[in-house]
């Protein structure tokens, strides 16, 4: 089994989700300063933004690091010129079809890997061009697919020809380890290490987090098509009940505009979204980066 540091040139076969609001690029240095894939999140960047955190992140590491793309980004075109331009050595993409951008990202040298939550997707993007696609099940925070992580990643191996890594629901070495049993040659960690010193999340969020039972979380949008797992709350539950009281999308989109920003930056835990899997449960301390990365890797046995 070829395993996905071999790709990143990493030290560990560990990526650091990309999480919106939270993924900055200070945070994405100390992931990648402890061994793993450190990610920038470009959700709700302007691409003079993404310089701003790109650039950080080159001075406080100088192990690789690499950026998150939402294709549907209003910004996109100038976010997926900047990578270029910044060297940015590895992509992960969600929200679209990064096709119409592949040919200039793999002629400037800069590996690929979409976020997948079927192997449907995982086919196309094979077919496109990715080097890698990360098979994320339901049981991830943020935004989800339906299959789960242990029926998604044995099939997402069967299916594509290309190396697959394991997301949602991996907060611990056995659970690592089950991934690669699954066929993953590589982990996509988030809601661990939103439990982490270094998570720039309020400590409110955090608190949260720690807090959390094995059923904490819930997931908003099905009705509407758009799924987002978070931990439960009054927001939540007030978008469920709009919902299905038959609210459209853009009324949703409104309720919930700058929701995550309040529970990263402002703490609050009752009107912000405090996207977060269901590993969230099992989780009781806040401890380094370093430390969360180096147990999960011990599943792997690298």
């Amino acid at each position: 089994m070829r395993y996905i540091n071999e790709i990143t040139k990493t030290k560990y076969p560990i990526i650091q989700g990309g999480m919106a609001n939270i993924a900055t690029g200070e945070f994405a240095a100390a992931c990648s300063n402890a061994g793993a894939l450190g990610i920038i999140a470009a959700g709700g960047m302007n691409a003079e933004r993404l310089e701003k955190e790109i650039r950080i992140c080159k001075e406080k590491t100088d192990k690789p690091f690499g950026v998150n793309l939402m294709l549907m980004s209003s910004h996109i075109e100038d976010l997926a010129e900047l990578v270029i331009k910044e060297g940015v050595k590895v992509l992960t993409t969600g929200a679209g079809s990064p096709g119409i951008y592949m040919e200039k990202w793999k002629s400037a040298g800069i590996t690929v890997i979409p976020v997948c939550a079927s192997t449907v997707l995982g086919r196309r993007m094979e077919r496109c061009g990715a080097d890698a696609v990360i098979a994320e099940g339901t049981e991830a925070g943020g935004h989800v697919g339906e299959m789960t992580t242990m029926t998604l990643v044995p099939q997402m191996t069967e299916e594509v020809n290309i190396p697959v890594i394991a997301a949602g629901g991996i907060a611990s070495a056995i659970q690592a380890k089950a991934a690669f049993i699954l066929g993953a040659c590589g982990v996509q960690i988030g809601t661990a290490l939103l439990a982490s010193e270094e998570c720039p999340i309020h400590e409110a969020y955090k608190e949260k987090i720690l807090k959390a039972g094995d059923n904490a979380t819930i997931v908003m949008g099905r009705i509407a098509g758009t799924p987002v797992r978070s931990v439960k709350n009054k927001m939540a539950k007030t978008y469920i009940e709009m919902e299905k009281k038959g609210a459209d999308k853009e009324e949703l989109e409104r309720f919930t505009l700058g929701a995550l920003r309040k529970a990263v930056l402002e703490g609050d835990t009752e009107e912000g979204s405090l996207m977060a899997g269901q590993v969230c449960g099992q989780i009781k301390e806040i401890r380094p980066v370093k430390d969360i990365i180096e147990e999960i890797n011990e599943g792997i046995g690298q």
